[in-house]
């Protein structure tokens, strides 16, 4: 059995409702893949995520709830992210282009805590894939 307060956090969105909802789908196996800005990354000085790295999904609560594995990393422009990726990330978007325009408005929301970055084509974003550990 896995010492869950040794893994860092997998925290999806900010708590509240948002969380719940894309926690649910991981839970039920509809959410297997996420898409977060190089710059989160590089702001918070964290490294990039590994095949193999094990992490520990919370709750609204912080509430550790699942472990999760990443299966796969890649890094790629947000103009090159595939519908099949955003069929991945299980969210219900029924395109590329509605999956952008919801993802962008979050990143614009928290973009002042990037230095401002700004959002376009050749924008980096960190495309994981995860099971979670049974």
């Amino acid at each position: 059995m896995t010492d869950m307060n040794l893994l860092p956090h997998a925290e999806f969105m900010t708590p509240g409702p948002d969380r719940d909802r894309l926690n649910r789908l991981i839970l039920d196996g509809r959410k297997i893949a996420t898409t977060v800005l190089l710059a989160e990354y590089e702001a918070c000085g964290e490294p990039l995520p590994q095949p193999g790295d094990r992490s520990v999904l919370v709750d609204s609560q912080e509430w550790p709830i699942a472990v999760l594995v990443t299966t796969d990393v890649q890094i790629e422009a947000l103009n090159n992210v595939s519908f099949q990726h955003v069929l991945d990330e299980g969210e219900g978007q029924s395109s590329v282009a509605q999956w952008r325009e919801e993802h962008e408005a979050f990143w614009n929301s928290i973009s002042s805590d990037l230095g401002g970055i700004r959002i376009d084509d050749d924008t980096k974003v960190v495309l994981e894939h995860f099971t979670v550990e049974r």
